[in-house]
C-alpha cells in the first residue's frame, strides 16, 4: 500500500476484505445486558504505542505479519497520514499528549529516568482531568513516563486507576549498554510498587496484562462515560511477546510484538461491539514516536519517511495514526490535513462539552477533520515542535518544512543492530534546508534557493517561536515556558 500522503484533504481508503473473528483469550464474565448505557457522552480511548514507525502497522504499509484488527479499524474509519507528536522522545511526546501543549512549554524534554526529580507540574490540565469535569470514570495502563514519584503518577493527574511501568521498559539492570546505571524495574499498582524487580518473564505479560485491565474497565464502567488511555510498553527495546504470539510473524520478534499489539486492539473494539457501545466511544490509535532505528531487526520501519526516533526529520515525529467512531467518523476514509497529539485534548474537551484550561495551550479543535466536514483544513498555520536540546531545529506549516542548521544522528546507511544489540549512530548536521511535504515527503530534496518566500515566511514564524518557547542557541529564554514539577524534600518518594 501506498504510504505516501494523498494530495487530496479526503480520500476513501480501499482495503482487502479480511474475516476478524472474536479472540478466545479474554471472555469475562461480567452480566452485559445490564441498563441501556447513556448516550449522552462519549467514550474516549487513546491507544499510544511506544516507538512505532510510520510503516509498522498493515494500513500504512507493514510487510512480514498481518496486523488484522487495525486494517479493520481502519477501513472502518480513518487513516490520519500526517499526524504529528511534539518530540521524537518519549516524555516530552507523552508530555505534549497529556496538556495539548508543546512539550517545550510544559517544561518536559527528552526521556526521564530513574533518577528524575521532575515531571508533569500539578499546575497542568491533563486530558484526565479534562474528562473529570464531565464526570468520566478515567483510567491508564501502561507506560506513563511523566514523572515516577507519587506527585507525578497517574492518580495525582486525574486518573482513577493506574496500572504499568513509570518509564521505559529498558530503564533496568539488563539495559545492553549502560545497564549498570539503572535500578531495579518496578511494576506499579496506583502508587504502590506491586513488583520490585520486573524480569524478562514478566514484561512477556504486559501486553495481555494492560488489554485485560482495559477491557476489565470498559465492561466496569459501560453504563457511564469513561477515559481509557493506554501506552503499550512495546515496541520500545527490549522488546517481548506472549506464548500466545511467540514465532508467529515472518519478521521475527519485531513481527510478533506488532502482532500482539493488533490483538490487543482487537480486543478493545470487540468489548465495544459486545457491549453495544461502538457509537458512541472514539477509539484513537498512534505512537509517542518513530522507531529507534540504531536496533535493526528489534527497530520498525519509518518508510517512506526520513530518520527516525530522536530527530526532527519526519521519521522521528510523523506516526502512523488511525482514528475510528462507527457512525461519526466515515469509513474508509484517509485525511492527509495537518493534525498532531497536541490537538487530542482540545478536540475531546470539545467533544464532551468541557472547559479548555484557563493558561495556554497550543493544540486546536480538529474535530472537522475527524468527522469529514466539507472544505476542513488543518487549523495549525505552523507547526513549530522541532525543538531539541532547547533549540528549534525545524518549523512547518501545511505543506512546507523548514530546518535550521542542527545536529542529527544517523546510521547514515548501515544496518542497525540484531537481536536486541544496538550499533552506534553517526553524527551529521543539516544546513538551512526547505522540504515540500506535499511532494517530498522523504526530505531528499532541498529547495531552499529556489522559494525564498517560503523561507522568509517560516523564519517569521520561527521568530515568534522562539519569543514564546525561546532557542538556546539564540541565548531566547521564552516568554511562555513554564516549569515541570519537581520532588520537594517534604514529598513522598517512590522506593522500592
Amino acid at each position: 500500500m501506498a504510504n505516501r500522503p494523498r494530495s487530496s484533504t479526503l480520500t476513501a481508503y480501499p482495503f482487502l476484505v479480511l474475516s476478524v473473528l472474536g479472540s478466545p483469550w479474554l471472555w469475562l464474565t461480567a452480566n452485559t445486558s445490564a441498563a441501556e448505557p447513556d448516550t449522552s457522552q462519549p467514550n474516549v480511548i487513546v491507544i499510544f504505542v511506544d516507538d512505532m514507525g510510520y510503516a509498522d502497522i498493515g494500513p500504512f504499509g507493514a510487510d512480514g505479519y498481518s496486523t488484522p484488527h487495525l486494517n479493520r479499524m481502519a477501513r472502518e474509519g480513518m487513516r490520519f497520514t500526517d499526524f504529528l507528536v511534539s518530540s521524537a522522545v518519549c516524555s516530552a511526546s507523552r508530555a505534549a499528549l497529556m496538556t495539548g501543549c508543546y512539550h517545550r512549554r510544559v517544561g518536559i524534554s527528552g526521556a526521564l529516568g530513574p533518577a528524575a526529580k521532575h515531571g508533569i507540574n500539578a499546575g497542568e490540565v491533563t486530558l484526565a482531568e479534562i474528562c473529570k469535569q464531565r464526570g468520566y470514570a478515567t483510567a491508564c495502563f501502561g507506560k506513563w513516563h511523566l514523572g515516577h514519584h507519587p506527585k507525578f503518577l497517574p492518580l495525582a493527574h486525574g486518573f482513577d486507576e493506574y496500572f504499568g511501568l513509570p518509564y521505559s521498559n529498558d530503564m533496568w539492570p539488563l539495559h545492553p549498554t549502560i545497564g549498570d546505571r539503572f535500578p531495579r524495574l518496578p511494576l506499579l499498582e496506583g502508587n504502590r510498587v506491586i513488583n520490585n524487580n520486573v524480569l524478562g518473564k514478566d514484561q512477556e505479560q504486559l501486553t495481555t496484562q494492560y488489554t485485560d485491565r482495559a477491557v476489565n474497565f470498559i465492561t466496569r464502567h459501560r453504563n457511564e462515560p469513561f477515559f481509557l488511555y493506554l501506552p503499550h510498553s512495546m515496541v520500545h527495546v527490549p522488546l517481548y511477546v506472549s506464548d500466545k504470539f511467540k514465532g508467529k510473524s515472518e519478521n521475527g520478534l519485531f513481527g510478533d510484538v506488532v502482532m500482539e499489539i493488533d490483538w490487543s486492539v482487537g480486543q478493545i473494539l470487540t468489548t465495544l461491539r459486545r457491549l453495544k457501545l461502538t457509537e458512541k466511544t472514539l477509539v484513537l490509535f498512534t505512537s509517542d514516536n518513530g522507531p529507534w532505528l540504531s536496533y535493526g531487526n528489534h527497530a520498525g520501519s519509518a518508510a517512506p519517511l526520513r530518520e527516525g526516533k530522536g530527530t526532527e526529520f519526519e521519521g522521528g515525529i510523523r506516526e502512523p495514526t488511525i482514528m475510528w467512531w462507527p457512525g461519526k467518523i466515515p469509513a474508509r476514509t484517509t485525511c492527509d490535513e495537518l493534525g498532531s497529539t497536541i490537538d487530542i485534548l482540545p478536540t475531546v474537551a470539545k467533544l464532551i462539552g468541557a472547559k479548555l484550561p484557563s493558561h495556554k495551550i497550543d493544540g486546536k479543535d480538529i474535530s472537522p477533520l475527524i468527522f469529514a466536514e466539507p472544505g476542513a483544513r488543518s487549523p495549525h498555520q505552523a507547526f513549530y515542535c522541532y525543538y531539541r536540546g532547547g533549540q528549534l531545529q525545524a518549523i512547518r506549516d501545511r505543506q512546507w518544512k523548514l530546518h535550521f542548521p542542527h545536529p542529527y544522528r544517523t546510521l547514515a546507511g548501515r544496518a542497525g543492530g540484531t537481536q536486541g544489540k544496538p550499533v552506534r549512530y553517526s553524527q551529521a548536521k543539516t544546513n538551512l534546508e526547505l522540504y515540500d511535504l506535499k511532494n517530498d515527503v522523504g526530505e531528499t530534496t532541498n529547495l531552499v534557493d529556489k522559494h525564498p518566500q517560503i523561507v522568509r515566511k517560516l523564519q517569521k514564524f520561527a521568530a515568534e517561536a522562539r519569543k514564546d518557547l525561546g532557542d538556546r542557541l539564540n541565548d531566547q529564554p521564552g516568554k511562555g515556558i513554564r516549569p515541570a514539577g519537581r520532588l520537594q524534600p517534604e514529598d513522598v518518594q517512590l522506593t522500592w
